[in-house]
């Protein structure tokens, strides 16, 4: 299973974000979209990832102040991407070996979608769910 029939699946929206959002902002943003993560985006560029993760990491070294500062200040920028071509398999074990829980998919420089860890079990679970399936019939008939 590849990268692109998962997003076939899930849809290819991406919500993101704007280097000139505050922290603030992307704690509101993520908590409406219930998302994990929110790539950052300048003029169609991808040029970092804020998580959850990456929130709370600062908030316990900058307190209340946080919240006004750029989410520039917080986000990852050497950002681990992927393209729709790429293996599930694969890619759910470099997540899970650098423990990352977001990827970004990237075709010509420009932001296509995002997977999730999540998104990467439950493709897992439906692809054996149907072959197993398939097999009964196969038994069966």
């Amino acid at each position: 299973m590849r990268i692109a029939d998962v997003l076939r699946t899930k849809g290819d929206t991406v919500t993101t974000v704007r280097p000139s959002a505050t922290v603030g902002d992307v704690i509101a943003r993520l908590a409406e979209t219930n998302y994990g993560a929110l790539p950052v985006v300048d003029n169609g560029q991808l040029v970092g990832i804020v998580s959850e993760r990456d929130v709370v990491r600062r908030l316990y070294q900058h307190g209340p102040a946080l919240l006004e500062l750029s989410v520039t200040k917080i986000m990852t920028v050497n950002v681990v991407t992927c393209s729709p071509t790429d293996s599930a398999v694969d890619l759910a074990r470099i997540m899970t070996e650098r423990r990352i829980r977001h990827l970004p998919v990237v075709v010509d420089d420009q932001l296509r979608g995002i997977v999730s860890i999540g998104d990467l079990v439950k493709a897992r679970i439906d692809s054996l769910e149907e072959e197993r399936e398939q097999l009964h019939s196969y038994i069966a008939g």
